[in-house]
């Protein structure tokens, strides 16, 4: 039996927030029907979905890296991270990890990264969808500590809504102090 695993991350380009990852075996006996890459499925479509792969898959984890993590070792080693962190909490060892993009995490494990794998390979799919749904949640938590800044509507990614809020309230505690407009607002060396 080869085992694989579809791994995911969601929140790569958002200024505020945790980055997350999520690691899937799909089980062949328990389809999943209507996979796809999370960004082409609504919210409502994501979430019925992830019930459906938490409730089937062979094995599924979900992963994040801090807001810290992400400032310290930057965005790309801290989606690495959160994905070799998911793959680890598997209950299931897989035998071989398809990676979405073009960067792989270190795994102990053959490991192969597919551009487009969210929207090539069912695995990846189910993956970028509960990665999806994760950081979507987790917005939501942050939302109602810091209401201001509007992140149940756009997630902490950098619309004109939330730079504008930015700009009146200032960075908050879940603000990526590296990410150009966060850190431009602080002053920070190597700003324009």
């Amino acid at each position: 039996m080869n085992l694989v695993c579809g791994v995911d991350e969601a929140g790569r380009g958002p200024l505020a927030g945790p980055v997350f990852a999520a690691a899937v075996i799909l089980n062949a006996r328990h389809p999943v029907e209507g996979l796809a890459d999370s960004k082409k499925l609504t919210s409502r479509q994501r979430d019925a979905l992830a019930l459906e792969i938490c409730a089937h898959a062979k094995a599924w984890a979900v992963a994040s890296a801090s807001v810290e993590e992400i400032d310290s070792i930057n965005i790309l080693q801290a989606s690495l991270l959160a994905m070799r962190r998911a793959v680890e909490k598997l209950t299931v060892t897989p035998q071989r990890v398809l990676v979405d993009g073009l960067h792989k995490p270190r795994l102990t494990m053959p490991v192969q990264a597919i551009v487009r794998g969210d929207a090539m390979v069912a695995e990846i799919s189910a993956a970028s969808i509960l990665a999806k749904v994760a950081r979507d949640r987790e917005m939501l938590v942050l939302h109602h500590r810091h209401p201001q800044y509007g992140f149940d509507r756009h997630k902490g990614y950098p619309t004109s809504a939330h730079l504008l809020a930015l700009r009146e309230h200032g960075v908050s505690a879940v603000h990526r102090r590296t990410f150009a407009p966060v850190r431009v607002l602080l002053g920070a060396p190597g700003s324009p």
